[in-house]
């Protein structure tokens, strides 16, 4: 089986300059989801026919599996498919998605497949209250399709009929590299109709079978950001019930945003509002406050993300306790049980088991051993302007309140460094070391005040 993406529209109504199939939903281009869907299902080809902004469709999504054909300029799905023609064999059948059509799901595609067969050409169609706008299945009376009607084309009775096409369809490739090549624009559109190819397959004694989708949204297009935020909640909503069913608690299924992989263990607790983003595993009795945001992060086992908090590219151990209003950035690894506080923040660092930095700290290019307290105020000074420099704090290390850590430097282990200290060289280890000012008062000093108008 070969695939064709129909991925050419310009999506005028969109009012973006990105090109419509690029538009993001769950977090990737809605092409790309129709890409993987057509990946699991085994596809020897892809072919994608793209046309307005190609280029930068191209450039976003390229990648060794695809084949690419340039529709312009774009005179209809039927010229859009005959471009495709020059990419595929006419030893199999053919499958034909839209890149903006992004819910479409393996299994529907599965049974459409089967339904082809070698020989036959398969329909997906659905029913709609209102069909407006929708080409109508036109069938005769022992139930057969015979053609497809466009809206602009339907006469007043074929405008009662509800069942639709929505467009996708498989049907063998060499006979329809010849249907795609009789095809007229004699119609209101002055457009080459891919549609038009059920009436040549009636004429030609092909079997046409329609097949239903599991559910009508897989078969919704989008034409504008409306559509498109409609999908977003459907698609949010698949996630959140396939997410419950395996375990996890959503305090509410209508309010989490996934976009990407979220994998959960048992007994996980996500509150409301919570941002899910590229590749994330949250293990067994994880719980995440609300209005937290979680990007490419592991979460060991019982680890408490606080509400507020925004981790990402970070990998924690066993029960963690992060946040409220904390922040991890990119390389950090926290070991089991350490606690990072409220707005305290780590990047590119390892911080052993058992430590603390409950309070308004800056943890950077840092190496910090076990049972390490970093108290409230404390930063690494760990970039001179040009270059970073790492900070290295041995276990059992007690940083006071307040502290500069000018790097590189090593606290010893055992050390403890006084509240307010600017350390710029190696603390020895289970020693005192302090440096600060000697504190002064000065008599009879008078706070300015402000001079007379």
């Amino acid at each position: 089986m070969e695939v064709i993406v129909l991925a050419a529209g310009k999506g005028t109504r969109m009012n973006s300059a990105l090109p419509k199939v690029l538009q993001p939903l769950a977090g990737r281009p809605m092409l790309a989801h129709v890409l993987d869907t057509a990946r699991q299902l085994g596809s020897t080809r892809i072919c994608v026919v793209y046309g307005h902004g190609g280029e930068v469709v191209r450039e976003r999504l390229d990648a060794p599996d695809l084949a690419w054909a340039l529709q312009e300029p774009q005179l209809g799905t039927g010229h859009a498919a005959q471009q495709a023609l020059p990419q595929l064999a006419d030893d199999g059948i053919a499958l034909v998605l839209y890149g903006d059509v992004p819910l479409i799901g393996q299994a529907t595609l599965g049974r459409l497949v089967a339904a082809a067969g070698d020989r036959r050409l398969a329909l997906l169609t659905v029913e709609l209250i209102d069909p407006t706008g929708y080409g109508r299945i036109i069938r005769d009376g022992q139930g057969r399709v015979q053609r497809i009607v466009e809206q602009k084309d339907a006469s007043p009775e074929e405008l009662q009929v509800r069942e639709v096409n929505t467009g996708i369809l498989v049907a063998p490739i060499a006979r329809l590299r010849g249907w795609l090549s009789q095809l007229s624009n004699d119609n209101a559109q002055g457009e080459y109709y891919l549609t038009d190819i059920i009436g040549m397959a009636v004429a030609d004694d092909v079997e046409v079978v329609a097949e239903r989708p599991d559910h009508v949204s897989e078969t919704l297009g989008v034409n504008n950001k409306a559509q498109l935020a409609e999908l977003e909640r459907i698609h949010q909503r698949d996630i959140a019930e396939r997410l419950m069913a395996g375990g996890v608690t959503l305090l509410d299924p209508a309010r989490i945003d996934v976009r990407g992989t979220l994998n959960c263990g048992r007994d996980v607790e996500i509150d409301v509002n919570c941002v899910f983003e590229g590749e994330v595993t949250l293990a067994d009795g994880v719980r995440i406050g609300a209005h937290c945001v979680v990007r490419n992060a592991r979460l060991g086992a019982g680890t408490r993300l606080a509400p507020f908090s925004h981790v990402e590219d970070t990998v924690t151990g066993k029960a963690c306790v992060i946040g409220p209003y904390a922040r991890t950035r990119p390389g950090t690894e926290l070991a089991d049980d350490v606690h990072l506080g409220n707005f305290v923040e780590v990047k590119n660092s390892k911080v052993a088991s058992h430590s603390k930095a409950n309070h308004l700290a800056y943890v950077g290019d840092a190496d910090v051993g076990e049972r390490v307290n970093i108290g409230a105020g404390t930063i690494t000074c760990n970039y001179d302007g040009a270059n970073k420099y790492r900070t290295v704090i041995e276990d059992d290390a007690f940083i006071g309140s307040d502290t500069q850590l000018v790097a590189p430097v090593t606290v010893g282990k055992g050390a403890t460094l006084g509240a307010g200290t600017t350390l710029s060289r190696d603390a020895p280890a289970g020693q005192l070391t302090v440096s600060r000012a000697r504190q002064t008062t000065i008599p009879g000093w008078k706070r300015p005040v402000k001079n007379p108008k």
